[in-house]
């Protein structure tokens, strides 16, 4: 047995069996010139690979459902794909071009693959936009198949699993989480990355920072991770299972004990009542929320449900996700929360989330998690956030719909976004389409600058919520990514604590009411000390609910206000040497 140590990221114990998840291999199209009696080769070569790439889409169409709207959506796609494989003209051209030209098969088709993908772009037509993706999505695969490189299909990944794998995608991540797997074991990624956070929510245990455990483990191989040991074992002996399944049985008794705390408020010891809210990324985890005695939910991550949809399409772009699709979710989410609040946050892709979609092209960045995201982005690709402003809208007639704009770091941001919300508002009403007039829109508080002007913003923003995360992220200048600077990233550090005590002050003068939504408001230690500050809304992942109201009702908030100027005096770190 094997025993392999990093940092514990989401707490628990699971014990499966290892299942390595290759890396990506990146295509390298090669240019050279070759002999005129290559040719027939390298074009047979060619109509091979459109024939197996044909008979895949074909295969994958025969499996969707006719009735189910994600399926059709993902028809369209498959159905548009073939018909480009098979037209005529430009496979005329490919062909004209590497007869010419004396240029390998696999750069001629990528060389008119993209000349005729910017000529559409360059069209000036929405409709012809979204074909020059498919253009290059469908030919890509050609190439992949031509090349030898098979993309790996994470939802090839059985029941029972753990995941060894150097890192994984936000979306990887929620195709994962609809199967029952047992952990996940990562060489890179901080205990603040999404696929963590998207691990805590749907209760993997997870360690990170584990070097080279993807050369050491073998497929198949039986292995023990414990999130809160933040170890990894692997070929354990019987005894050790046996003791670790222990562990897992005192698990479940400590999680049974905690559902007595179910239906009771959220009180400390003296009697002060919080409220504690969920964190969600699709409608299915409002019912989870539900049942987990959720307040309201404190954070819907709308960005996911672009991300869930892409596995479908064998990572090719999404269509555009249409406003009747967001509508019907955002319905059925405040639909099943009732009259309890619904906060539902816009458009946060870029950065680290990115999401492959025809209406949102990609963009090549140094620097990702500074660049067009979240905000940004909606504000440069306008008509993707008013069509996601007119779902909202149009879903806050069935429930306590609240709207909050992501990564606000200047005044002008917000104004910019309600002129928008004025303008769909203004259309919904020419339409006849009812909705809600007085839908609160607050913003995150994560960026440095927004703490500091925050007495200007409670001028436009009707609540806010700090997105400690993002915030400690920024303010320190750290990638909470990036496992070489982890043991920088410190929520507690004094000047991320004063920027969170900076905002509650403001706030509090203009009678804005402020929540926490980052992991902060999760976690045992960091849950005290926000108390402490004077948060009463926290928002978490739904399974961490019970525990927290648990917590709570062990302290007075004498106590936390205690724990907290330990803190914000700065003398933390002096007093654990």
């Amino acid at each position: 047995m094997e025993v392999f140590l990093g940092t514990g990221a989401a707490e628990g114990i699971g014990i499966g069996t290892a299942f390595v998840i290759p890396e990506p291999v990146k295509r390298a199209i090669p240019q050279h010139r070759i002999k005129i009696d290559q040719l027939n080769k390298g074009w047979l070569h060619f109509e091979q690979a459109v024939q197996v790439v044909t008979l895949n889409l074909s295969e994958h169409l025969e499996m969707l459902s006719p009735d189910d709207e994600q399926d059709k959506i993902q028809r369209e796609v498959f159905e548009t794909y073939i018909l480009m494989l098979g037209d005529p003209v430009f496979l005329k051209e490919v062909k004209t071009f590497y007869e010419k030209e004396q240029f390998n098969i696999e750069y001629a088709v990528q060389f008119k693959a993209e000349e005729y993908a910017a000529k559409l772009r360059n069209a000036g037509n929405d409709y012809l936009a979204e074909r020059a993706k498919d253009i290059t999505d469908v030919f890509g695969r050609v190439l992949d198949e031509m090349l030898d490189i098979h993309p790996f299909d994470i939802s090839r990944v059985p029941d029972g699993s753990v995941i060894v794998a150097k890192t994984l995608s936000s979306a990887d991540t929620i195709v994962l989480s609809q199967r029952k797997i047992s952990g996940l074991a990562l060489t890179e990624g901080g205990v603040s990355s999404h696929v963590v956070i998207l691990a805590r929510n749907y209760g993997i245990p997870t360690v990170v920072g584990l070097e080279d455990i993807t050369k050491k483990i073998i497929t198949g191989e039986t292995l023990i991770i414990d999130g809160k040991g933040a170890e990894v074992l692997q070929n354990p002996d019987k005894s050790t299972i046996t003791e670790y399944k222990m562990k897992i049985r005192e698990e479940y008794q400590h999680k049974l004990a905690l559902r007595a705390f179910l239906d009771k408020p959220a009180v400390t010891k003296d009697g002060t009542l919080f409220h504690l809210m969920a964190n969600i990324g699709t409608p299915e985890e409002a019912e989870i929320a539900k049942a987990e005695g959720a307040d309201g939910i404190g954070l819907f991550r709308t960005e996911f449900l672009y991300m869930s949809t892409q596995g479908a399409s064998l990572n090719a772009a999404t269509r555009t996700f249409s406003e009747e699709t967001q509508f019907k979710a955002y319905k059925k989410v405040l639909e099943i929360m009732g009259e309890k609040p619904v906060t539902i946050r816009t458009l946060d892709a870029g950065g680290d989330k990115i999401i492959n979609a025809v209406d949102i092209p990609l963009t090549e960045e140094k620097n990702p998690l500074m660049g067009l995201r979240a905000v940004r982005l909606s504000l440069e690709y306008p008509q993707v956030f008013k069509t996601q402003l007119r779902a909202l809208y149009r879903s806050s007639v069935y429930g306590n719909l609240r709207i909050m704009l992501p990564l606000i770091s200047s005044m002008s941001q917000v104004i910019e976004c309600k002129k928008l919300i004025e303008e769909v508002k203004a259309q919904l009403r020419e339409e006849g389409i009812p909705f809600k007039e007085d839908v609160p829109v607050g913003i995150m508080i994560e960026t440095a600058s927004a703490a500091i002007i925050s007495d200007c913003l409670t001028e436009v923003s009707d609540f806010f919520s700090l997105g400690t995360n993002d915030l400690t992220q920024y303010t320190l200048g750290i990638d909470r990514e990036n496992q070489h600077v982890a043991n920088l990233y410190n929520e507690f550090n004094l000047a991320v604590l004063r920027l969170i005590n900076l905002t509650l002050a403001n706030a509090a003068k203009a009678g804005k009411p402020v929540s926490v939504c980052g992991e902060m408001a999760g976690r045992q230690d960091s849950i005290m000390v926000l108390g402490g500050m004077g948060i009463r809304d926290l928002s978490m992942g739904p399974k961490l609910i019970s525990k927290t109201k648990e917590l709570l009702s062990r302290f007075t908030i004498e106590e936390l206000e205690a724990i907290s100027a330990k803190h914000l005096n700065g003398i933390w770190d002096q007093l654990n040497t």
